[in-house]
């Protein structure tokens, strides 16, 4: 990456972290540019150098945070996307510590930023990242499994909801809880015991 690259992504994660950060405070239709910019402390003239719109910063906020989340996951984990019809049935389940413990530790390692990113699920679009993991992830990993069609979604909303409503209740208590002991928390609520895979 060369020095002018470095820049503008040095830029890009001041303006999303400033977004963010005003996102605490108050909703997103109150959130000016000026606002951001002091936040980011950068001039106008460089916000409107990256963005448009307050909204293309919306955007660009909610893809930062979704890969800044993916980092957290090897790289074998990020690319099992790409083997779901293939690979072992066990591989599919994703209630593991494999899994659970890099997303919670992503979680405690960004309390103040996951917590306002769960505050502002909608604002963020994560409506619309939630529709593509259902096509491409959740859909294929319930055929595997069988599951009815019909009764998919209502499947994921129990899983997601469950676990969010667990994240949610940890993020309260300031992550005060081991990572280890919320993730046999998800792993009992979902199967009703402790299992490893």
């Amino acid at each position: 990456m060369n020095r002018s690259e470095s820049k503008y992504f040095n830029t890009a994660a001041k303006m999303d972290l400033a977004l963010i950060e005003l996102l605490k405070r108050k909703p997103l239709e109150y959130i000016t540019v000026s606002e951001l910019c002091r936040t980011a402390q950068v001039n106008r003239s460089t916000f409107y150098l990256h963005y448009e719109t307050v909204g293309d910063l919306l955007e660009e906020a909610a893809r930062y945070l979704l890969d800044d989340f993916l980092s957290y996951f090897p790289g074998e984990m990020r690319a099992v996307a790409h083997k779901l019809e293939t690979c072992a049935l066990e591989e599919l389940v994703f209630i593991t510590d494999k899994y659970l413990s890099p997303y919670l530790t992503y979680i405690r390692d960004h309390k103040e930023v996951f917590g306002t990113a769960l505050a502002h699920d909608k604002t963020l679009g994560f409506e619309g990242v939630y529709r593509q993991l259902f096509q491409y992830i959740f859909n294929p990993v319930l055929e595997r499994f069988h599951y009815p069609v019909a009764d998919r979604n209502y499947v994921m909303m129990y899983y997601l909801n469950g676990i969010n409503a667990i994240v949610v209740e940890w993020l309260k208590d300031g992550c005060s809880k081991p990572i280890d002991e919320i993730a046999e928390i998800i792993t009992v609520c979902i199967y009703g015991k402790k299992i490893r895979l």
